[in-house]
């Protein structure tokens, strides 16, 4: 079985190789890494052969399927990201970091639906992260491997060829689905919200949270064009009666607070389609399933990638798993 997270000489030694490598970890560790076709993100949490885990001192390693080509490393500011999908090569796909918190993070959270090209190619990827205990004190961050840079305002891209005859096929694996309490709407789109209509009513949002008793540890659940998307509780703040998120709630879109999980590994396991095999390529899942579903020490299946602050499937989700897959044409 291939391994994943592996010590810094292990990577380096890759690196210099010339394999195109998609990495995770802590910053202290990809700081030393040598410059090649890499691009990185900080996250100490993992999705690990053996289970979740915290990890500090290695870094999680992603090689290209056989036949993917590098084309190019590109870094995109909070003006220049519009431009992620046009920038794509031809029969190409592209694979993301931006770090969180970030104008070039919130800009792509808000916006990327509308980006010209939208979903028109596969676009995976995450948000960076830190570790928890260090949140509001360390940057989030992501590095330019090409260069050396290291950097927290600009988000990076690999664009990668895909081969003849094979099709990526990206997929949102969310075990969350919608409760039956009352649809929710907003009358802004934003991270924060202080005002909601709750069938109807207009309330202050944060007052609502508190006297429904809703748990925050699930997300707030809509139907975006067919694909149910999910939208994480950050913070409820009833002094300033505000609530944040993890990811934008948009105006006018109906949303309801989901039902509870009673087993995510279980749920994670009935959801995910059988037959893939050694076909996923990449996959990302959120910190956020690994607190609140106590994933460290347990599996799901086989299925490896970083536990991050966000997940990108062409637009940002929150509370999924997402993968891509690789699959002959004829087979697809």
């Amino acid at each position: 079985m291939q391994r994943h997270l592996l010590d810094v000489d292990e990577v380096a030694t890759l690196i210099r190789r010339g394999e195109p490598l998609l990495l995770a970890g802590d910053e202290s560790r990809l700081r030393l890494l040598p410059r090649g076709r890499w691009i990185a993100g900080t996250i100490p949490y993992f999705m690990s052969d053996d289970g979740g885990i915290a990890d500090r001192s290695r870094i999680f390693a992603e090689r290209l399927p056989d036949g993917f080509e590098h084309v190019a490393i590109r870094r995109y500011d909070e003006a220049g990201i519009a431009r992620v999908y046009t920038d794509l090569p031809p029969d190409g796909m592209g694979v993301i970091v931006a770090p969180y918190g970030s104008a070039v993070h919130l800009s792509f959270a808000r916006n990327a639906p509308r980006y010209d090209g939208f979903a028109t190619a596969p676009l995976f990827g995450w948000i960076s992260g830190v570790h928890l205990s260090e949140i509001g004190r360390a940057l989030p961050r992501v590095f330019d491997g090409s260069t050396g840079e290291v950097l927290h305002r600009h988000a990076v891209v690999m664009q990668i060829a895909i081969p003849p005859r094979k099709v990526v096929d990206l997929a949102i694996l969310n075990i969350f689905e919608k409760g039956d309490g009352p649809a929710i709407t907003f009358p802004a789109t934003g991270f924060t919200a202080t005002s909601a209509d709750v069938d109807g009513q207009r309330r202050g949002f944060a007052e609502y949270v508190r006297e429904a008793g809703l748990d925050t540890r699930l997300p707030l659940v809509a139907d975006y064009y067919g694909a149910r998307i999910n939208v994480s509780f950050q913070a409820v703040d009833d002094a300033a009666g505000e609530v944040r998120f993890f990811a934008p709630v948009f105006a006018g879109v109906r949303y309801h607070h989901a039902r509870p999980v009673p087993d995510y590994v279980a749920a994670f396991a009935s959801a995910l389609p059988s037959g893939l095999g050694n076909r996923i390529a990449f996959s990302c899942n959120c910190i956020l399933n690994y607190v609140n579903s106590s994933l460290e020490g347990r599996k799901t299946g086989d299925i490896v990638g970083p536990m991050t602050f966000g997940e990108i499937a062409y637009q940002l989700l929150n509370q999924t798993m997402v993968y891509v897959s690789v699959l002959d044409e004829e087979n697809a």
